[in-house]
């Protein structure tokens, strides 16, 4: 019995090379989704909805390996992330943030298995628990970029993503920010952390075609 390991099966999409800037195109994908505001690094149910997405991520494993026989690994943490005022994301005022925390599912995972899976995880008694959901997302072109290093320095690489980049190839950003956290934050040095930035994108209208000629 292979174990499904999604970093291996979709290298483009979460195993990137180091290096610039890449555009790539993200299908529709199956999530278990939690969403919150605040403080990631402070505010508790930000913790709380972690620990809840890895306890519904590991029921869901075990649900699957017992009705289908097949088995998986735990993908990585993402985050989606948003704010009123993207200054914010500048500042590093982290108290505005908006937050979309979230496990990638196999293709083969049902809601109904992951209806039995959240009941069979209930058993842990965790708060946040009840605000899990299984969603489909879909972000289509993106550009993203491997980012190694703490979280509060990936300031510089943003502003050369939207700044940059995206005007220079015809781009604009559309959709939230999204993070793909390829590294154990709590095992891993700050200087050390792998992080996938990610962005949607859409083409913006050519001159001409703004201009009516």
């Amino acid at each position: 019995m292979q174990t499904y390991d999604i970093k291996r099966d979709r290298k483009h999409l979460y195993a990137p090379k180091p290096g610039g800037f890449e555009i790539i195109d993200v299908p529709e994908m199956g999530f278990l989704m939690i969403d919150g505001h605040g403080d990631p690094n402070t505010t508790v149910t930000y913790r709380e909805a972690v620990e809840a997405l890895y306890a519904s991520s590991y029921a869901v494993r075990a649900v699957a390996k017992t009705r289908l026989e097949r088995v998986h690994t735990v993908a990585p943490l993402e985050g989606l992330w948003s704010a009123e005022n993207l200054e914010v994301f500048r500042t590093r005022d982290k108290n505005a943030w908006n937050w979309t925390m979230m496990i990638a599912q196999p293709d083969w995972i049902t809601p109904e298995m992951v209806d039995d899976a959240l009941a069979a995880a209930q058993k842990r008694k965790l708060p946040a628990l009840r605000l899990v959901r299984f969603e489909r997302y879909t972000e289509g072109r993106s550009v993203q970029v491997l980012h190694v290093g703490s979280y509060d320095d990936e300031g510089p690489t943003l502003e050369l993503l939207h700044d940059g980049f995206l005007p220079a190839n015809g781009l604009a950003a559309t959709g939230r920010h999204h993070e793909v956290y390829l590294s154990d934050a709590r095992k891993i040095e700050p200087a050390r952390l792998k992080t996938i930035l990610r962005q949607p994108v859409t083409s913006t209208p050519r001159s001409a075609a703004v201009s009516g000629v």
